[in-house]
């Protein structure tokens, strides 16, 4: 995995999931959490939310793996500065350990533009309408 520095803020909300892996897949847990706004809501297990350090807890979970993340965005719905992001997800792959991981999902994703014009995820939901 690369680590960039910094990457492209997303202007498109439809583009957001492309911001979202590229932070991913950079492995730098600070670029990842430059996809979320301040307060947003993280599931990483149907039923479950993270907030603040949480979050960021829950996501270097899933960054420990140390395995991309593939995005596949189904549809975009925009209401003024308000975005509902359908996207099909996978992270598959063995890790350095030689666990073989697959997981997929489609994710229910809520993003709001800021003063500046750029997307945020307010709520980060992978794994949608998934049941506890």
């Amino acid at each position: 995995m690369t680590h960039p520095t910094s990457l492209p803020a997303s202007t498109d909300p439809a583009q957001h999931p492309a911001a979202f892996a590229a932070a991913f897949n950079s492995g730098d847990a600070t670029l990842l959490a430059g996809v979320y706004e301040p307060g947003a809501v993280f599931v990483p297990s149907p039923g479950t939310t993270a907030t603040g350090a949480e979050l960021h807890r829950a996501n270097a979970e899933f960054l420990a793996l140390g395995l991309p993340i593939s995005v596949r965005p189904r549809h975009t719905y925009v209401a003024d500065d308000i975005a509902l992001l359908i996207v099909d997800w996978e992270i598959s792959g063995t890790t350095a350990d030689g666990t073989d991981v697959h997981l997929t999902g489609t994710a229910t994703d809520v993003a709001r533009r800021d003063p500046t014009g750029h997307w945020h995820y307010v709520i980060d939901n992978p794994f949608g309408t998934a049941r506890p």
